[in-house]
């Protein structure tokens, strides 16, 4: 990776966005303030509500930070099959004494707008999900000073990457919690995935950009692997959405690791793309049947999984998480940080006793 964007972050650690409320101020600073990037979400949220969030994060930390944005979706989904999907949901909305939410709500996540508040207010680091930025885009943030990432699922999405001008791509293996951050959603391929190791290998083969790596990695040993497989930093999610910063529901962060929730699965349930969670009884129930709908059925459900939060009932909340879930650990941020550059300096320990012939002595 390029000095100037690694001089931003002395660990190799970089702390995902997650959208919905959980990568809040509080816990981008923390990340920050320990030496890895912290990172905000503006997914889901107004223009106004990202700028006010930035706000508060400066207000929290001198450190460098990232924003988070997704990109317009170009495509509408089929309204007849919302519309079954809809009428399949209707149990859901009466149990959980709510309305579902309105398809139509919109499509682009006020991306423009929030564009342009960060060209006037530039942070230093702006990455982007579910596609590529123009490479026009790309050269007005550089213009500001702001750093461009991209994620990319496929060697194919990391060149498109490397063609709009980014500084860095973001290698999000299957294994990450959340949704995949595939350029384009594709129900043929939806349920496959290239796991992280073998995506890293590929990437780097593929462009010359330095590579963010992401999904599934909870402990220092695997930063290790990734860093050795050709990453420049590992980019961890559901590592951080436990800690007592994360702005998770309580239930979420305590679904990850109660017995009850034993494997994730990618689904469309929630949002209509596909995003990895624990399986619950509602991906269980309606996730065979959710339609190639985003955002129109994240806009459907978004009621029905605040209610079900409001009651207290985990069977009907999205659930995201990573592979590695199990490994969640309770600790502050800040000391989550700590713990993963120790692991990482002992991995690195161990990998060069082996270089030098002293392993398995």
């Amino acid at each position: 990776m390029s000095s100037a964007l690694t001089d931003l972050f002395p660990y190799p650690i970089v702390q995902a966005p997650m959208a919905g409320g959980v990568s809040v101020p509080q816990l981008a600073a923390a990340v920050s303030e320990a030496g890895g990037l912290g990172f905000l979400a503006a997914g889901y949220k107004t223009a106004d509500g990202m700028y006010q969030e930035i706000k508060h994060l400066r207000g929290l930390t001198s450190r460098p930070f990232g924003v988070n944005l997704f990109l317009p979706q170009p495509e509408a989904a089929d309204p007849a099959a919302v519309d079954v999907y809809a009428h399949q949901l209707a149990g859901e909305a009466a149990w959980y004494e709510t309305e579902l939410g309105d398809p139509d709500s919109g499509r682009d996540d006020g991306y423009d707008t929030k564009l342009a508040v960060l060209l006037d207010n530039p942070v230093p680091v702006l990455s982007f999900h579910f596609g590529v930025p123009s490479r026009e885009v790309v050269d007005s943030l550089h213009r500001v000073g702001t750093f461009a990432l991209v994620s990319a699922t496929t060697a194919d999405e990391a060149r498109a990457v490397e063609e709009s001008g980014a500084d860095a791509v973001i290698a999000q293996g299957a294994e990450a919690g959340g949704h995949q951050g595939t350029h384009r959603d594709n129900p043929e391929t939806g349920g496959a995935g290239t796991g992280l190791l073998s995506l890293v290998a590929q990437v780097r083969e593929t462009v010359s950009l330095p590579i963010v790596a992401a999904g599934g990695i909870m402990r220092g040993a695997q930063i290790a692997a990734v860093l050795a497989a050709g990453a420049s930093a590992a980019q961890l999610g559901t590592a951080f959405l436990a800690t007592p910063e994360s702005g998770a529901h309580d239930l979420h962060k305590q679904a990850l690791t109660n017995p009850l929730f034993v494997r994730t699965e990618l689904t469309r349930a929630f949002s209509g793309r596909p995003a990895r969670a624990l399986v619950n009884r509602f991906l269980r129930e309606h996730g065979p049947y959710a339609p190639a709908a985003y955002p129109e059925v994240h806009h459907l459900t978004s009621p029905v999984r605040k209610a079900a939060a409001k009651a207290g009932d985990a069977q009907g909340m999205a659930l995201w998480a990573g592979q590695g879930h199990r490994m969640a650990r309770e600790l502050p941020a800040g000391r989550l940080v700590e713990v993963l550059v120790a692991e990482l300096a002992a991995a690195g320990t161990a990998l060069s006793g082996y270089a030098t012939g002293g392993g398995g002595r």
